[in-house]
């Protein structure tokens, strides 16, 4: 990967050599394999058994989970937040396992729709939940940096699963606890 980073310098049309560049190649392919780190993580490693039995039924939320994700398009990052709720089924997950289920998928090279329809599909999968939904509401370089270059925009997308999907006043209740 060093190597790669190395071309791509000089691709560019600057001098691998200069001062300030000398160990960027190795920097940038350790900041990429950080990057994407999701690719050697294991769900059910990061999960590591904190499933817990419950009674309760009402919905569980975790707002505003910082994401920072790359764009497979452009390899430019996209940044922001995901909510995510979930119906429990007789046993509730750890509530620091969301953020990580989320972190796993986001350091992926990715597409901001499939990233949300990945982490909902994970908490229904391993929670055997009643339902799940997920909303992420995400700022994109690729857009930001070049191309149309518009500042402001952010892109939302939901994967609304379950109970979510099948009942309006569960999803409702789901969406005016966001505001």
């Amino acid at each position: 990967m060093e190597q790669s980073y190395l071309q791509i310098l000089k691709e560019i049309g600057e001098d691998p050599a200069r001062a300030g560049l000398i160990d960027t190649p190795r920097r940038a392919a350790e900041a990429m394999r950080f990057l994407m780190q999701g690719y050697d993580i294991n769900i059910d490693d990061v999960i590591n058994q904190a499933l817990f039995p419950s009674d309760t039924d009402e919905m569980v939320i975790v707002k505003n989970i910082e994401l920072y994700s790359m764009c497979e398009h452009h390899l430019l990052p996209f940044i922001g937040k995901c909510h995510v709720a979930y119906l429990p089924n007789g046993r509730v997950i750890g509530l620091s396992k969301i953020a990580r289920v989320v972190d796993v998928f986001a350091r992926r090279l990715q597409i901001q729709e499939n990233l949300t329809n990945e982490i909902a599909n994970c908490i229904v999968d391993k929670t055997g939940a009643a339902g799940a939904a997920v909303i992420i509401e995400a700022q994109h370089m690729c857009m930001m940096m070049r191309g149309v270059e518009k500042q402001n925009s952010v892109m939302t997308t939901s994967c609304m699963l379950g109970a979510f999907r099948n009942s309006h006043s569960t999803r409702n209740e789901f969406l005016s606890l966001l505001k």
